[in-house]
């Protein structure tokens, strides 16, 4: 098979989520799958930057297939004329997956798109005036021309099913999976020191990993911590490590409004190498979240052997299953009683740690691209 990636998301200035995703399923997928032809495709205004930046992930058996033309300005012509895709990265693939939603007019061959959840529709008010213009505008027809939709949990799959019934035979589920290489128990305590100590952590303290937006429940979460610090003696910090996304000004504001700005910290840019020592110094990680379409920080901190707090909405349930402590997303008491369970209680962190472990074995990049494999495949055998 000739099978064409869009590189989109993983070209980006900052990869987000759906771009770690990208990059587990297409190369797990090359490594175990050589007897295929891979190819990133992506269009370039910043030529030699985001041509090593593909390249960082290409591997050996993944080829680039990049354009001069703008991708921004494609996006916006595109939106509203059906400009070709196939006029700038040619006929030869079989099957093109787009990782971010959108499928372009006029790609050659089979189409696969995945959608990662439906948040612009459960919770629009939390999403980026640009995202949801794209999304309202361009979605249906997306799903219209792709062959095949993909989505992260059976939870998103429901969720698609809710707001775009005529496309639910096209959707496979798909589950994320964990790096177990890079993600797992760190046993050098001077190693996290470090860490801590560039990152300016002092002491004990609890974790979050992800955007700082309104849909992360943030607010919730600091305002639990502050009744919580407040019936222990010496209570450990609460770390918020992630870039600023949409509507992000009242988290701050808040934080300065309860005093809480030494306690309370967000975090410089944290390297990619720096992540799980910074995951394994936690008393454990917290992720209260209104909506996922998977969840892959609760994984990742589970891989690492860290206790996990989550909420149990969305599709975090199917993440964690029985592994973690599970609050109300919309109690801030019930979010301050699960810090201070897993605070007070060394046994309960302990179990959590070996039984979240065991459960991140289930979620691999390798049976992602299995499944991923078979789809294809599925695609290509209907057509014969």
């Amino acid at each position: 098979m000739n099978i064409t990636f869009d590189a989109v998301p993983i070209i980006a200035e900052k990869i987000t989520g759906i771009g770690w995703c990208e990059v587990g399923q297409t190369q797990a997928i090359a490594r175990l799958f050589p007897e295929n032809k891979y190819e990133y495709t992506f269009f370039t205004s910043r030529k030699n930057e985001r041509i090593e930046k593909a390249q960082s992930f290409a591997l050996n058996n993944i080829s680039l297939n990049y354009s001069d033309f703008s991708g921004y300005l494609y996006r916006a012509v595109s939106s509203f004329i059906p400009l070709p895709y196939s006029f700038f990265f040619g006929k030869h693939s079989d099957i093109t997956h787009f990782f971010n939603y959108i499928v372009p007019p006029f790609v050659h061959g089979k189409k696969v798109v995945t959608v990662h959840d439906m948040v612009y529709k459960t919770f629009p008010e939390t999403v980026r005036g640009r995202t949801k213009f794209m999304l309202e505008t361009g979605l249906k027809k997306s799903m219209k021309r792709a062959d095949i939709i993909v989505t992260d949990s059976e939870f998103s799959k429901s969720e698609i099913i809710k707001y775009f019934p005529e496309y639910s035979e096209k959707i496979r589920v798909v589950p994320c999976g964990v790096d177990c290489e890079k993600f797992r128990p760190c046993n050098n305590p001077q190693r996290i020191e470090q860490v801590k100590k560039s990152l300016e952590i002092n002491g004990e303290y609890f974790l979050y990993v992800g955007t700082i937006e309104p849909r992360k429940n943030l607010v919730r979460l600091i305002r639990a911590y502050n009744i919580f610090k407040k019936h222990v003696q010496n209570p450990p910090e609460l770390v918020l490590a992630g870039a600023k996304g949409w509507l992000y000004d009242d988290i701050f504001s808040l934080v300065k409004k309860l005093k809480l700005e030494k306690q309370v910290i967000f975090t410089k840019y944290v390297p990619s190498e720096d992540m799980t020592p910074l995951l394994c110094g936690a008393v454990a990680f917290v992720f209260p979240s209104l909506y996922e379409g998977f969840g892959m920080p609760p994984l990742e901190a589970m891989a690492c052997g860290v206790p996990v707090l989550t909420s149990g909405e969305a599709s975090l349930p199917e993440v964690t299953g029985d592994c973690a402590v599970i609050c109300d997303a919309y109690s801030v008491k019930s979010i301050a009683r699960g810090l201070y369970r897993l605070y007070k209680n060394p046994a309960l962190r302990c179990d959590l740690s070996r039984r979240g472990l065991e459960r991140s074995k289930l979620f691999t990049w390798e049976q992602s691209a299995v499944k991923l494999h078979e789809i294809y495949r599925e695609l290509l055998l209907n057509e014969n």
